[in-house]
């Protein structure tokens, strides 16, 4: 079998340099003409560091043994022209991979770099707009065009190479949900329709899951399962290990519930086994109980009647935003790409000013504070893309760099990012870096930086984003703790799952304003497409259970 591999690795070890820790440990398996594999794992187990091994062009720097085959000839004997028109890769980041100013250019850029003729150019340029759905939007600048558009784009420009393999690396992760879903649905036509080898690695696993011939499960570079999903749920279950918690919800919801009916894999077979389950039992519980925050008297950010646009002449982002954060809660804004929430947490943090309207922090014109006074133990921002946050070598001295304005020893100061490092859990990659760490590893070290300033009021753009379930539970644990500590969260995300568990209230940005707020319960359980899985596989049976575990405790209550 394989003979016809598209890919055969062998005993493929790496360690990046100076590091003892192999990143990729002794992996050997095949990927077979037309597979959909997913890989998964926790943040930092070596899953984009296996992708960047297949093809040369991305291969990152440091020791390499074991070999990669592909279609059969040893990975590095294949010339980069075929590499570049065989081997099809999606980057996690839209922003990294588009290199023109228009959609049109960016389509035809990889056949034009290959030296295709004109008309077949044209051609494949207008076949990929119809494919991809493109067409109203084919001659529009780069820059106006949604984080959803830009990934679509990028997939089209690699698809217009009509390669073999589609590798993407987390491609969704900076993607609204229903983006998400359909990036994801693009790229199962792909795989079933012209019988493209997909290999994809994703921490959302609810929508890729059920669409994967095989999943392989990393751990610590190793490889831990390799088998069809629902094996790998149910081996995960077995071993008793956390990435089990990653597992789409009618898995981990099947395996919470007493029964003897088969694993659901999907939302749809999730609601049939419920219904199954349900069979003959009086469902005599309907609903969870919720808790909500009292109204707190005070706003740590009140925004009036705000009103911003990026050009005198251009169309209005934000439009007459009225909005407050109420102290001591975590507040959520949850909304699709484009609608204007990264905007309106530039306006929120001083960065932008509106043109109308007021935003007060701590009942103070937020235009009215210096830089230092507004940074230093009041506000902390984390934006989207952290990585625009390092500026040292090592990933201490970039957190020694925040402490550099203050008039202490340097042992208190190494102390003191020790502290934050432990508290974050990045102790360990002290040494390395930040640029060689992954995804999830940057974002917490960038909140580790934040979190330096001591702030009392911290604003995260996407805080989730490349983050595993365990580290996910791990930044609500950090989260929780700083709200205990009297401080205050605003958060904007596309990780319904996360805000529906942690959030006390819940916001949905629409066309430059909120249009509606509530604690997450009923916000989500209100909502068709915009929640969770577990609402949508359980919505049937019981009214308002959001969570993984609310479906089981309501379940377990009806037995």
């Amino acid at each position: 079998m394989a003979q016809n591999a598209v890919y055969t690795i062998k005993e493929l070890t790496f360690s990046y340099p100076g590091q003892e820790k192999k990143a990729l440990d002794h992996l050997s398996f095949t990927i077979e003409p037309g597979e959909f594999l997913v890989c998964c794992g926790k943040s930092g187990c070596g899953k984009s560091t296996l992708l960047r091994h297949l093809k040369t062009v991305l291969t990152p720097h440091g020791t390499r043994t074991g070999e990669i085959r592909f279609q059969g000839k040893a990975l590095e004997d294949v010339g980069q022209r075929e590499q570049a028109g065989q081997i099809g890769y999606v980057l996690q980041s839209p922003e990294n991979q588009i290199v023109t100013d228009k959609v049109w250019h960016e389509l035809a850029f990889g056949l034009e770099s290959l030296g295709y003729d004109t008309q077949t150019i044209r051609l494949r340029v207008a076949e990929m707009a119809s494919f991809f759905g493109i067409q109203t939007w084919f001659h529009k600048r780069v820059t106006e065009l949604s984080g959803g558009q830009k990934q679509l784009l990028n997939l089209a420009a690699v698809m217009a190479m009509q390669p073999r393999v589609l590798i993407l690396d987390e491609p969704t992760s900076q993607l609204d949900p229903i983006a998400a879903s359909e990036f994801l649905g693009t790229v199962q036509k792909i795989n079933r329709e012209l019988g493209i080898t997909v290999v994809l690695t994703e921490h959302r696993l609810e929508e890729v899951l059920p669409m994967a011939d095989r999943v392989l499960v990393m751990e610590q570079g190793k490889l831990l399962v390799l088998d069809t999903p629902r094996k790998v749920g149910e081996r995960l279950k077995q071993q008793g290990n956390e990435m089990f918690l990653a597992m789409p919800a009618p898995i981990q919801i099947y395996a919470g519930v007493e029964n003897s009916i088969s694993c659901p894999l999907t939302v749809r077979e999730g609601r049939k086994w419920l219904s199954d389950w349900a069979e003959g039992k009086e469902i005599a519980y309907q609903q969870v109980t919720y808790e909500t925050k009292k109204n707190v008297e005070e706003n740590i950010l009140v925004c009036k009647d705000v009103w911003f646009r990026y050009e005198r002449t251009a169309p209005d982002v934000i439009k007459d935003l009225s909005f407050r954060v109420p102290k001591g809660q975590i507040t959520c804004i949850v909304g699709g790409n484009g609608t204007g929430k990264s905007t309106a947490l530039s306006l929120f943090s001083g960065m932008r000013a509106p043109y109308r309207g007021k935003v007060l922090l701590y009942g103070k014109e937020i235009s009215k504070y210096s830089s230092k006074e507004l940074f230093t133990h009041n506000l902390g921002v984390l934006p989207q893309n952290p990585q625009a946050l390092f500026v040292q070598k090592s990933v201490e001295l970039d957190l020694l760099e925040m402490l550099s304005g203050e008039k202490c020893p340097e042992a208190e100061k190494r102390e003191k990012v020790r502290q934050v490092a432990e508290a974050v859990e990045i102790a360990p990659l002290l040494s390395m870096h930040p640029y060689d760490l992954s995804g999830g590893e940057q974002q917490r070290a960038a909140l580790a930086k934040v979190l330096l300033l001591e702030p009392t009021f911290l604003m995260l753009d996407e805080p989730t984003k490349g983050l595993d379930s365990d580290l996910k539970r791990k930044l609500a644990a950090i989260l929780q703790r700083f709200i205990e500590g009297g401080g205050t969260v605003l958060m904007v995300s596309h990780d319904i799952e996360f805000c529906a568990q942690y959030a006390h209230r819940c916001a949905m940005f629409f066309d430059g304003s909120i249009v509606t707020e509530n604690h997450p319960n009923p916000f989500f359980s209100g909502n068709s497409f915009y929640t969770t899985a577990a609402n949508r596989m359980s919505r049937h049976l019981f009214t308002n259970a959001v969570t993984n575990e609310e479906v089981i405790s309501l379940c377990k209550k009806n037995q």
